[in-house]
């Protein structure tokens, strides 16, 4: 089966075409940029072949699906030689409310559900919503499957999503913690306990996905039962441009202080605070270890040590919440890539159980290894991610069940 898997944000379009045989083999990724913009950028690689860029307009997601599919299709740079060679296409989808608590096959109740929950991602939602309306044109009859960045993370218990705010608007508007970035903690914690050869469902975990966007989740017997991140993405751990938890009066002090409206705040705690804000200098770990550890730029160190800080206070409660901890994880960009900072928060956590092995880690960037001694209780690890993966084999999983 060849599965087609979108990830359509506001003005791009993700792509990777699957393989779905005894293991998942990756035919092409790409990537539509600038949708809406006069030029926009396709940049199509083949598995095995060189990547190709094109720069034409892309006004819609309609259009750019097509282009995507006309990259397919392409005599030179395609992988496919019919359109109907596509199966099964799979969305990542970012907000399912508390409807889904799996991924879907899609329907028309499907897409109503994800319309209703617009508000909840306003920037994301509808995106996706627009991919799926697009392959309907595109590709008449597909199946297609909705995979939640939320789905995983309905198994909290009511006291660890709920806000201590009254009651009624978690009645009228359904405001609770959701979490995100379900997909890679899902797939990171089954990664590990197959290259531990233990069940998920007998161990106690700890992810951190760690990039420019940042969320850690317990995971107790294969169940996510607490997440940093919470009503919104920019709610937990400090990010590249994100603030993470800080105190809401903060806000409206600084609203008033400096006259900001309701679009003010929201620019300010998504877009220019997090590392960027605190440094001054960049988003980029890379730019702020150059900074902090060959300039001697010492806002840059304070960013390093504060977003460090709060992914070591997030381990501590998690590990307290679940009473015990037995894997410590780290991926997304930051954590698969920068030793300097698996080390920063791996360090003075002996009281848990963790012996870091300094050694191995300085070594390892974008690979899955164990970076903890042989002695230590909590099994230390770095995995890489795949979001993609996850969502085809979701994808592939609903529609032979559909079928059968």
């Amino acid at each position: 089966m060849i599965v087609l898997v979108l990830n359509c944000g506001s003005s791009s379009i993700k792509y990777k075409v699957f393989r779905m045989n005894h293991e998942a083999e990756v035919l092409a990724t790409g990537i539509i940029e600038r949708i809406g913009l006069s030029d926009g950028i396709l940049t199509h690689k083949p598995a095995g072949g060189e990547k190709y860029r094109i720069v034409d307009d892309v006004p819609d997601h309609t259009i750019g699906i097509n282009m995507v599919v006309s990259a397919l299709l392409d005599h030179k740079h395609g992988v496919i030689n019919d359109i109907n060679e596509i199966k099964a296409v799979g969305h990542r989808v970012a907000h399912g409310g508390e409807n889904f608590k799996e991924s879907v096959f899609i329907d028309n109740d499907v897409k109503k559900n994800i319309e209703d929950v617009c508000e909840l991602a306003p920037l994301h939602n509808p995106a996706n919503l627009k991919g799926i309306l697009s392959v309907e044109k595109l590709i008449p009859g597909v199946p297609q499957v909705a995979v939640f960045d939320t789905s995983f993370h309905q198994s909290m218990p009511d006291y660890a999503y709920m806000y201590a705010i009254p009651y009624e608007y978690y009645e009228k508007y359904r405001i609770r913690k959701y979490g995100f970035h379900g997909t890679s903690h899902k797939f990171v914690a089954l990664k590990a306990a197959e290259i531990v050869g233990r069940k998920l469902e007998d161990m106690k975990i700890i992810t951190c996905h760690l990039g420019n966007g940042a969320s850690i989740t317990a995971i107790d017997r294969g169940n996510s039962v607490d997440t940093s991140m919470g009503f919104t993405p920019v709610d937990g751990l400090i990010m590249g441009t994100r603030t993470g938890e800080i105190d809401p009066g903060v806000l409206l002090f600084l609203a008033d202080k400096e006259d900001l409206s309701l679009q003010g705040v929201n620019n300010m705690i998504n877009k220019k605070s997090g590392v960027a804000g605190i440094s001054k200098l960049s988003s980029d770990m890379r730019d702020l270890e150059k900074a902090a550890y060959e300039e001697g730029n010492d806002l840059a160190r304070l960013a390093l040590q504060m977003y460090s800080y709060k992914v070591k206070k997030f381990i501590g409660a998690y590990a307290v919440a679940m009473n015990g901890l037995d894997l410590l994880i780290f991926t997304g960009g930051v954590g698969e890539n920068d030793f300097n900072m698996r080390k920063m928060i791996s360090s003075d956590m002996e009281f848990l159980g963790v012996e870091f092995d300094e050694e191995v880690n300085d070594k390892v960037k974008g690979e899955d290894l164990i970076l903890s001694r042989p002695s230590s209780k909590v099994t230390v690890m770095t995995l890489t991610t795949d979001e993609e993966l996850v969502i085809a084999t979701d994808t592939q999983r609903i529609v032979e069940a559909s079928v059968s």
